[in-house]
């Protein structure tokens, strides 16, 4: 119960520290402030007080001190669709290059960079291709373009593509977008390039996802010549399943499907997101691939980035370290920096890439959100007996070669549900507050009106105390002015005779300002002013009013 204020209180201040204690709502002010003497009570309601404003301080300072340490926590779920987007599906032949479409010109230019071979070897190679020599009168061509051969003699998708279905529905090679990767010339279904609409599903397992039949072509596969790390020595087809913001990066993630089986992916589609610093380690700013040695010009309107991905982020900068170190880039690789040459190639392009891939130097962070595929794969034996030869005059092939070149792919989501793996912050300033405010009423009995209250009396304080002090200061300095003013007129009334003066009379001084000063009427007062001297200066005016 807060002591009631007597006459006394009720006189004294709003910045006095009684009256304040009185009426503010913390607890325990009141016994410490309130009236009377220093007592026991007294100090012991102090005591606790000051443990507990202590407290309650501590507390705030180790909450704060939890919030600056930003902890997050991860937060897994499974949801529901009735319809969800199919995934890009990417497909490279393990044999970059075909042996058909392979000329003396192309073996000049990149058959050591590409093969290892040295110029010596180029007709024994040519002759392994079932080619003869190049003629004695064989002039190579001023420039070469690597892009152009793998283009040109990589295998292309028509000769491949045996069947196609997509949700039962008939799709063909129109269905897919080429892309370059490091396993050379490649296919992406369902891509969205150039604004095309993306497939969905709206029900999951065989039958209603992705079905291909491809022919690997091991006839056209480059034989083997020497052991390199770039030599291949399986055949059949890398598969990559990714979204359709990521760029594939086959050569490192990618499946392998062997011909002669007919193999299952199941899919489960996984949504991540993830915090920025400093709850977390992502990002979304996408990475240029361009080299630039000086600044580029900011005048303009910059082109438009890409979504930032993980694997997007590690080839741009693998883009940029070859570009740095080379002067070009791998044909593969994005940007406006010119493609190397096949010597830039063999020389600086291939050992900086796998140096760079042996140290990890490029640091890229997570993404802040992304979508990932978890699979599971399955796989039988293709052509069964009884349906080799069926496959052989649907195709055209000899049984033998159907089961050494024909492979096939299902690709399906296994329902129609994905998970969402969720960095969340683990303390949010509403729970910090929160805590503040338990911790107060809990030690002080306090609350955020409290807050005001002490503020408004901290006001109160620096109005009376500051304030006040300034005001008394220039209030005594003019009182000190008037009494000088009095002095000077007291000391000039002496010398001048008593007059008889209206009821406003203005003396007039040549030391003193002109001064009115009321006086009672004795005499009827003079129409006009009278100067009397004192010496030879004018001493007084005097003016009366008018009868």
């Amino acid at each position: 119960m807060k002591p009631t204020s007597g006459p006394e209180e009720a006189q004294r201040p709003a910045s006095d520290i009684r009256v304040f204690a009185s009426k503010c709502s913390m607890h325990g002010l009141g016994h410490v402030f309130g009236p009377g003497s220093l007592s026991l009570r007294r100090g012991m309601w102090a005591v606790a007080v000051v443990l507990s404003v202590a407290t309650f301080l501590y507390q705030v300072a180790e909450r704060v001190r939890y919030y600056r340490e930003f902890h997050h926590q991860t937060a897994l779920d499974e949801r529901e669709s009735h319809r969800l987007v199919f995934p890009a599906v990417t497909l490279c032949n393990i044999n970059p290059l075909r042996r058909s479409r392979l000329t003396p010109n192309d073996l000049h230019w990149a058959g050591s960079a590409l093969l290892g071979l040295d110029p010596a070897e180029h007709p024994a190679f040519l002759r392994a291709l079932g080619r003869p020599p190049a003629p004695p009168s064989f002039m190579p061509s001023p420039t070469f373009d690597m892009a152009q051969l793998y283009a040109r003699a990589g295998h292309s998708l028509d000769d491949m593509l045996l069947d196609c279905r997509f949700r039962g529905e008939p799709c063909g090679p129109e269905n897919f977008t080429t892309i370059f990767t490091r396993m050379g010339k490649c296919y992406t279904f369902n891509s969205g390039a150039d604004g095309a609409e993306l497939l969905t599903t709206t029900r999951g397992g065989t039958g209603n996802g992705l079905d291909i039949m491809l022919d690997v072509q091991q006839e056209e596969y480059l034989p083997v010549w020497r052991d390199n790390e770039e030599t291949p020595f399986e055949v059949g087809i890398r598969v990559q399943i990714h979204s359709q913001e990521e760029p594939p990066i086959i050569d490192q993630l990618g499946l392998g499907v062997s011909p002669g089986y007919q193999t299952f992916v199941s899919c489960q589609q996984q949504q991540l997101s993830f915090l920025p610093p400093p709850w977390g380690d992502c990002s979304s700013a996408s990475l240029n691939p361009n080299y630039e040695p000086e600044p580029s010009d900011p005048i303009g309107s910059p082109s438009p980035s890409p979504p930032y991905t993980l694997m997007g982020c590690r080839l741009a900068c693998e883009t940029r370290y070859v570009a740095r170190k080379c002067g070009c880039r791998m044909m593969y690789m994005p940007g406006d920096t010119p493609v190397c040459s096949p010597q830039q190639y063999k020389n600086c392009a291939h050992p900086a890439i796998d140096a760079m891939l042996r140290k990890d130097s490029c640091a890229c962070p997570n993404p802040c959100a992304s979508t990932r595929y978890a699979k599971e794969l399955s796989m039988v034996r293709i052509p069964s007996r009884a349906a080799a030869r069926f496959l052989a005059r649907k195709l055209n092939r000899s049984e033998a070669y159907i089961a050494e070149n024909v492979l096939a792919l299902d690709i399906f989501f296994e329902a129609l549900n994905y998970e969402t793996v969720e960095q969340k912050k683990a303390y949010e300033m509403s729970e910090l507050l929160g805590d503040i405010g338990g911790q107060m009423g809990l030690f002080i009995g306090a609350s955020l009106l409290t807050i005001l209250e002490i503020l408004d009396y901290l006001c109160e304080v620096f109005r009376d105390k500051v304030l006040g002090y300034f005001w008394n200061r220039r209030h005594s300095q003019r009182h000190s002015s008037t009494n000088l003013l009095q002095e000077g007129l007291g000391s000039h009334r002496t010398q001048v005779p008593r007059l008889s003066l209206g009821p406003s009379t203005l003396l007039c001084s040549e030391d003193l300002p002109p001064l009115l000063v009321p006086s009672p009427r004795l005499s009827p007062p003079p129409t006009a002013p009278a100067t009397l001297s004192h010496g030879s200066r004018p001493a007084v005016c005097v003016l009366g009013d008018p009868p």
